[in-house]
C-alpha cells in the first residue's frame, strides 16, 4: 500500500461498496476500495440461497412499497439509479436475468458468483485500486470538519477527499459484517438507531411446533398475519411458509418479522394468524366441505380431503376441531365443518422470539437518516463523508429489496463523492 490521495476511498466491497466505487470511478474519480476480506462480495456470494436475488422487475414505485423500513428516503436516489438500471447494468454487462415469482431477478446462471464477477470486472475496467485483508479503524478528519482519509488498524494512514462507509449491517459475522461502520461514524459524531433482526424466522414454543406434528411443511400463497392484542391485524403477508422445528420460517414469516421483533419488545408472546385458503371466505369453504360431504359419504374424511389439504396438517386442523383423520365423512356435523372452515382462515399461533441479529438477512436500524443527505447519501456532520447500503437505517423485504436499495444508494454514494 502507498500513502497517494485518492479522489474517494471505499471501506467496503460488498454489494453497495462495489457500485459505490464503480459509480465513482466511472464519474471521474481515482478510487481506493479496502475490502477487510481476501475476496469482494463474500455476503452477496450467500444471497438467494447462493443464486443472487439482484433486484425486482416491479415498477420503481412499487420497489419502494416493499421497503417499508424508510423506503421513502430512497425515492431520490431511485430518481438516479433504480432498480431498472441495476437491470440495464448487468444485462448490458453480459448477465442474462430470469424473473421468478413476485418479480425477483436471478442471472440465468442460477450462481451469484455471476453477479460477483461481473462487478469484479467492472472495477477492472474502471481502473479501481482495491486492497484486500484492509481493516479500517479511524476515519481522518481535519479542523474544518473535512475528511482527509482513513487510518488502517496496522497504523498506516491512507488520504482520501472523500470517505465512502459500506460497511453493511450486523448480520453474517463471519462474512465480514461485524458492525465495523457503526463504530467509526459513532465515533464522528452520528447516531446509530437501535439494531435489530429483520427479514428473520419467528420462534414457536406451541405444542404442535415442539412435537415437530407439522415441520417441514411447505405451504403456497397463504396469508400470515401480525395480530395486536385487540386481535387487529398490523400486516399481512401472502407469500410461501414454511413449518419448521422451531417455529415459522419461509417468505410470509420473514415479512412478517419486524413487525414481531416490535412487538416483543413490548411484550412476551405475538400472536400470528395463518389463512390457508386466502382467496375464499369461510362461508365458501364451509360450502365446499358440507358439499363435499354429499359426494364422498362413504369416506373417511382422510380420503374424502386428501386432496383439500397436506395429510399432517390436515390431521393436526381436525384435531383442533375435535375430529378424527379415520371418521367417516358423513358423521360430521355442519356445526364441525364451519369450525374447520373457520380454522383454516384463522390458524393461530404464538410467536415468542426469533432468530438473533447474527443469523437474520438484514439489520433493521442503522446510521440516522436524520443526519444523510438524501439527494447525495453524504453525511450533514462531516463534509465529504458518505453512507451506503445495509448501514443505513433502511430496510426492505426479502425478494431483491434490500440488494436494490444497496445498489441504488451505492451508485448515489459513489457519484457524489466523484464531485468533491
Amino acid at each position: 500500500m502507498n500513502s497517494k490521495l485518492y479522489d474517494v476511498i471505499v471501506i467496503g466491497g460488498g454489494t453497495s461498496g462495489m457500485l459505490a466505487a464503480y459509480s465513482a470511478a466511472q464519474n471521474g474519480a481515482s478510487v481506493l476500495l479496502l475490502e477487510k476480506n481476501k475476496r469482494l462480495g463474500k455476503k452477496l456470494r450467500l444471497t438467494g440461497g447462493g443464486r443472487c436475488n439482484v433486484t425486482n422487475a416491479k415498477s420503481p414505485e412499487e420497489v419502494l412499497q416493499h421497503i417499508p423500513g424508510n423506503g421513502k428516503f430512497l425515492y431520490s436516489a431511485f430518481s438516479q439509479f433504480n432498480n431498472y438500471d441495476i437491470i440495464q447494468l448487468f444485462t448490458e454487462n453480459g448477465v442474462e436475468l430470469k424473473e421468478e415469482d413476485h418479480g425477483r431477478l436471478f442471472p440465468t446462471t442460477n450462481r451469484s458468483k455471476t453477479i460477483v464477477e461481473t462487478l469484479e470486472r467492472l472495477l477492472t475496467q474502471a481502473k479501481v485500486n482495491i486492497f484486500y485483508e484492509a481493516s479500517v479503524s479511524k476515519i481522518l478528519v481535519n479542523q474544518a470538519n473535512q475528511v482527509g482519509g482513513v487510518k488502517l488498524t496496522d497504523q498506516q494512514e491512507i488520504y482520501g477527499r472523500a470517505v465512502v462507509i459500506a460497511t453493511g449491517g450486523k448480520t453474517y459475522r463471519y462474512t465480514g459484517s461485524t458492525g465495523d461502520g457503526y463504530e467509526l461514524a459513532k465515533r464522528l459524531g452520528h447516531t446509530i438507531t437501535k439494531l435489530y433482526p429483520t427479514e428473520v424466522p419467528l420462534l414457536s414454543e406451541d405444542g404442535f411446533i415442539k412435537k415437530n406434528a407439522l415441520q417441514g411443511l411447505s405451504l403456497q400463497d397463504v396469508a400470515l398475519s401480525v395480530l395486536n392484542n385487540k386481535q387487529k391485524k398490523l400486516t399481512t403477508q401472502r407469500l410461501d411458509l414454511l413449518f419448521t422445528h422451531f417455529g415459522l420460517s419461509g417468505p410470509a414469516t420473514l415479512r412478517c418479522s419486524s413487525t414481531v421483533v416490535k412487538l416483543l419488545e413490548k411484550q412476551d408472546l405475538v400472536t400470528v394468524s395463518l389463512d390457508i385458503f386466502p382467496d375464499q371466505a369461510p362461508s365458501e369453504i364451509e360450502a365446499f366441505l358440507v358439499q363435499n360431504a354429499l359426494d364422498q359419504a362413504p369416506k373417511s374424511i382422510k380420503n374424502g380431503l386428501r386432496l383439500w389439504l397436506p395429510e399432517r396438517l390436515l390431521a393436526y386442523l381436525l384435531n383442533q376441531s375435535s375430529l378424527s383423520i379415520e371418521q367417516p365423512i358423513q358423521q360430521v356435523t355442519q356445526k364441525q365443518w364451519q369450525q374447520l372452515a373457520q380454522l383454516v382462515k384463522a390458524f393461530k399461533m404464538s410467536i415468542n422470539g426469533t432468530w438473533p441479529l447474527d443469523k437474520a438477512f438484514v439489520t433493521g436500524g442503522g446510521i440516522s437518516l436524520k443526519e444523510i443527505n438524501p439527494k447525495t447519501m453524504e453525511s450533514k456532520l462531516i463534509d465529504g463523508l458518505y453512507f451506503c447500503g445495509e448501514i443505513l437505517d433502511i430496510n426492505g423485504y426479502t425478494g431483491g429489496y434490500n440488494i436494490t436499495a444497496a445498489f441504488s444508494t451505492g451508485f448515489v454514494a459513489g457519484k457524489n463523492a466523484a464531485t468533491i
